[in-house]
């Protein structure tokens, strides 16, 4: 069951399902959307009139994993999911989801229940379009999560931002906590040619520090398969990736037909530490 809580400052209510909106007790009411989202993000937790990523984005993003790309992750994923016991009657939250593929994919080879939080509205609109039994809410993450206390199994953060207290807060006792982070050289060949430069920092560690001492690593894999895209599918990737890119950068691409272009990511499994 999906627990939700009043975002108003102070508040924190339970957030009861109305037809067409949500209601906590003190009265405080946010909409649900035709497709079936509630945008939740207050005021001071966003940074510009349109946050996150781009319609554009999006839609480049799921053009991609229509394609298939994205499958051998999502399979990596539900394995060690499966392996740390989340199943039927789980509770997945995925922090940052976009369009709400690895959730929903999550979520059905595991039967359990998940709710997808992104600050970017388009996104969370096609995800909600697209997976109706699912939970989609626009919110800041980074800052605080409208979940209630010890209400989640698991929480994924694919290749996004890290809230490492509010992670510890709404997971159950002995909960997990699984991220994929880029590994150094994930999608190197696309870097080197837009950018002229193809070498990456180990981002892992650093992930993982950023969770210490709340949570502890339990398991660290590389996921890495080689893809091979035309034309479309590689400006889909640029836009996808590199959020405003110069037109340099596109014109790189302009005589490229093909291109072999490895997808690499750290996948950690960390458990949460209760004091």
């Amino acid at each position: 069951m999906i627990r939700l809580i009043c975002p108003v400052k102070a508040c924190g209510a339970p957030l009861g399902r109305e037809p067409r909106a949500l209601r906590c007790g003190a009265g405080h009411s946010f909409d649900v959307a035709r497709s079936g989202y509630a945008n939740l993000l207050q005021p001071q937790d966003r940074k510009s009139t349109n946050p996150g990523d781009t319609r554009e984005a999006v839609a480049a993003r799921r053009r991609l994993l229509s394609r298939g790309i994205g499958d051998g992750l999502a399979a990596a994923i539900g394995a060690m999911l499966a392996a740390r016991g989340i199943g039927p009657g789980a509770v997945i939250m995925d922090a940052g989801c976009g369009e709400g593929f690895h959730l929903a994919d999550a979520c059905a080879r595991l039967g359990a229940a998940g709710c997808g939080i992104d600050i970017s509205t388009p996104a969370i609109d096609l995800a909600a379009k697209r997976y109706r039994k699912l939970t989609w809410i626009v919110a800041n993450a980074d800052r605080a999560i409208p979940l209630a206390n010890g209400s989640v199994d698991a929480v994924l953060s694919i290749t996004g931002r890290i809230n490492r207290d509010e992670f510890a807060r709404v997971l159950k006792p002995e909960g997990v906590a699984l991220l994929a982070v880029a590994a150094a050289d994930d999608l190197a060949e696309l870097r080197d040619a837009v950018l002229g430069e193809s070498t990456e920092k180990d981002r892992a560690q650093g992930a993982i520090e950023s969770l210490a001492p709340r949570f502890r690593l339990e398991e660290r894999a590389r996921h890495a398969e080689t893809l091979d895209l035309d034309h479309a599918a590689l400006e889909d990737l640029l836009a996808s990736t590199y959020r405003g890119q110069r037109r340099s950068q596109k014109d790189a691409l302009a005589g490229v037909e093909r291109m072999r272009v490895t997808s690499s990511r750290e996948l950690l499994l960390l458990r949460a530490e209760r004091k």
